[in-house]
């Protein structure tokens, strides 16, 4: 029982029915590949205690998957984005929270959390950590249950004996057959197969349960603390007794869920993970409470207290601290955890030892209390299991022993006698915008933190920005990301409005910021302006040149010459001029108008021109047949050296070479002419700058006619 595991499904119920049987497979397949690798490499740690020293400091993690919390008010694309800049996506989130599980490239695990945990749009990331059980060891068998009277627990019974409090035991599941157990349980349910088959494959969840609420007073084997509240078998972990992050938080939200108000968590590490204290957030916020294991390491642990489960350290005989256990300022509180006779697997009874056994024996206690309180609130189930501890070592809270041993004598004595009905609770809670500081300038997602605190407990804070709620966290610490492009530019300003469970609310007070987001300039509608400038009228003959001017507030992409309605030429090159061969024409008189377009698509059209063709009374039959011109190099799309490049262009036209004229333009501007079928010419590029270039030849035969060829060229 000693011996960490990796889970090889992460089931969830509320996942199961979103993802279908899909998700399980999936999860299944890369968390199976991790295990062997894992046990291989557990396989020279000691047994008991010493296997739980190096979780909270660099012990094997899940292959394939991290465990992310978005930030609130962050949308759904902007989530999606920031798992895939990594390669992640999620597979779904464990119920009651916003922890979503996100698979990730295997190898990757610790670059992706890095990388998210640096993300303002995350809450917090972090890899899915493998949990060792809190140990257990069997011993020669001892009849004596000289824990029971250690904490008054015979004198508790005079108040309550559990009746009416389930009590879920997360672990490798319970011997529902034992003699001692079979009436004590209700339905449970498998996170490491993913049914409802919650019998023990390893002994550990059955040791404990019966430490927490094995039948009492029914002549058979052992007493136990709270012997009149159910057991709730829910398997966190596989046969050799190690769990995940992600299995545990799955378990304390589906318990809570399935009316659990105690629950029992005997493996170490978990006031270490960001997810399952969103998960023990939840299962607070339905009224119930969190006991988890310190470990036995023997040694201090420096991980932080929190206030959203107790953790509990381990006594022996003659209450002092078990040489075994791990203590430290995480730790709550203390009872024995030595020698404890309990439920073993099969039927039969064992002594066992571990911070394992000392954690049931505090949520049975929890138990006694609801059981005669049902009106206690979490709060208060935790104040009074603290008040009424035995203290031990220094006087008052201390390191070793938190508050002290548990006493359930005292305990249920205070629980008897207090109050029946709280005052109502008028204190509202305190709020305050830390960041931004008032008059930041703002663009874009913008993070936003908030302090908030209620002499009970602060149930959400809303966000609001000019007064509208834009976002809700309802766990510490309360982070946002507000989408500032969702407001004009100017003065936004920015508050906080806490809750607390009895309604009473309170506003920090208001932060001003100034947004300064770029507008994207409005879209072009402005079509050019356009006229022909020459011929301006008169009589027209042969080979006629046309000079049209054109204009535009962003720039004039291609002008085009029409007679008499249809295109005869078209160039995307200014100077805008034209040669047009009026003989293709009858003797008549012929209108001339010309086409702008701009680069958004706008057109103009010209003013009309009216000329009169005359070409005599016996013209030859007119060449309308255009050269054809080719730019022979550099190649279209070409990257060209700095220095300079040789450009060639040929062109041959019908009626022969020798009449056309080839004109180069570089960029819109014209650098060479060459008359004939040849066109060369050195392009200097010492003093051009790098980027995108624009070549265009044009080449004009005898009559007229033109043709363009262009590439574009990079430097």
């Amino acid at each position: 029982m000693h011996r960490q595991f990796q889970a090889s499904r992460l089931p969830q119920v509320s996942i199961h029915a979103r993802f279908g049987t899909g998700f399980t497979s999936r999860l299944r397949g890369f968390l199976i590949l991790a295990l062997a690798a894992i046990v291989a490499a557990l396989a020279s740690i000691p047994a008991y205690g010493a296997s739980a020293t190096g979780l909270a400091h660099g012990a094997p993690f899940a292959r394939g998957h991290i465990l992310v919390a978005p930030k609130s008010g962050i949308d759904e694309a902007t989530f999606t984005g920031a798992l895939a800049a990594g390669g992640g996506y999620s597979i779904g989130n464990i119920g009651g929270t916003h922890v979503h599980i996100v698979n990730v490239p295997p190898g990757n695990e610790q670059a992706a959390v890095k990388r998210l945990q640096a993300d303002p749009n995350v809450k917090f990331a972090e890899v899915d950590q493998v949990m060792p059980a809190a140990g257990a060891a069997n011993d020669p068998y001892y009849a004596s249950e000289w824990h029971l009277p250690d904490v008054g627990a015979p004198t508790a019974w005079n108040y309550a004996t559990g009746s009416g409090i389930i009590i879920a035991i997360l672990d490798t599941g319970v011997d529902g057959t034992h003699p001692d157990l079979a009436s004590q349980m209700v339905p449970g349910w498998n996170f490491y197969n993913n049914n409802s088959n919650t019998a023990d494959t390893n002994g550990h969840g059955t040791a404990v349960a019966g430490t927490a609420a094995a039948a009492t007073n029914n002549s058979v084997g052992v007493a136990s603390v709270a012997g009149g509240a159910k057991i709730m078998p829910v398997v966190i972990a596989d046969p050799t007794a190690y769990a995940y992050w992600s299995t545990v938080a799955q378990g304390i939200t589906w318990a809570a869920d399935h009316g659990a108000r105690v629950e029992s968590l005997s493996y170490v590490g978990a006031s270490a993970s960001s997810t399952i204290q969103s998960a023990a957030s939840y299962l607070r916020s339905k009224g119930g409470v969190l006991f988890v294991a310190a470990g036995n390491t023997g040694a201090i642990d420096n991980t932080p207290p929190t206030s959203l489960m107790m953790v509990v350290s381990a006594l022996q005989q003659g209450d002092t601290l078990a040489s075994f256990s791990t203590y430290g300022s995480f730790v709550d509180i203390s009872a024995p955890g030595n020698n404890i006779i309990t439920t073993k697997m099969g039927g039969g009874y064992w002594n066992c030892w571990g911070t394992s056994f000392a954690t049931p024996i505090v949520a049975a206690t929890a138990a006694l209390i609801l059981s005669e309180r049902p009106d206690f609130t979490p709060a208060q189930v935790d104040a009074t299991l603290e008040s009424t501890a035995t203290d031990l070592g220094a006087p008052g809270y201390d390191i070793y022993y938190g508050y002290g041993d548990v006493n359930a004598a005292a305990a249920l004595q205070q629980a008897a006698s207090a109050p029946l009905a709280p005052a109502p609770d008028t204190t509202a809670p305190t709020a305050a915008i830390v960041s931004p500081a008032s008059g930041a300038g703002v663009a874009g997602t913008v993070s936003i933190s908030v302090n908030a605190s209620d002499n009970v407990g602060v149930a959400r804070v809303d966000l609001k920005v000019n007064g509208a709620v834009v976002a809700t966290d309802t766990t510490a610490p309360y982070t946002y990301s507000w989408d500032s492009t969702t407001v004009a530019n100017g003065t936004a300003t920015l508050t906080a409005t806490a809750y607390d469970a009895a309604g009473n609310s309170a506003t920090s007070s208001p932060v001003s910021v100034t947004v300064s987001n770029t507008v994207a300039p409005p879209p072009d509608t402005t079509p050019p302006s356009v006229a022909i400038a020459s011929p301006s009228g008169g009589t027209v003959s042969g080979n006629v040149a046309v000079s049209v001017s054109a204009s535009d507030n962003v720039g004039v992409a291609r002008v085009d010459l029409l007679v008499n309605g249809s295109t005869v030429a078209t160039t995307n090159v200014g100077p805008w001029q034209f040669t047009w061969d009026s003989s293709t024409v009858a003797n008549s008189t012929v209108t001339l108008t010309a086409k702008a377009y701009d680069a958004a698509g706008n057109v103009a059209t010209s003013s009309p021109v009216s000329v009169n063709v005359f070409n005599g009374a016996s013209a030859s039959a007119p060449d309308t047949t255009p050269p054809l011109v080719t730019i022979t190099s550099p190649s279209n799309g070409a990257t060209v050296p700095s220095k300079s490049v040789w450009i060639k262009a040929s062109a041959t036209d019908n009626s022969g070479s020798a009449g056309i004229t080839q004109r180069l333009y570089i960029d819109a501007k014209l650098v060479s002419t060459a008359a004939g079928g040849s066109l060369s010419y050195n392009w200097n590029l010492r003093k051009v700058a790098p980027g995108t270039h624009t070549i265009n030849v044009s080449a004009t035969d005898a009559a007229g006619n033109v043709a363009t060829a262009q590439i574009q060229v990079t430097k």
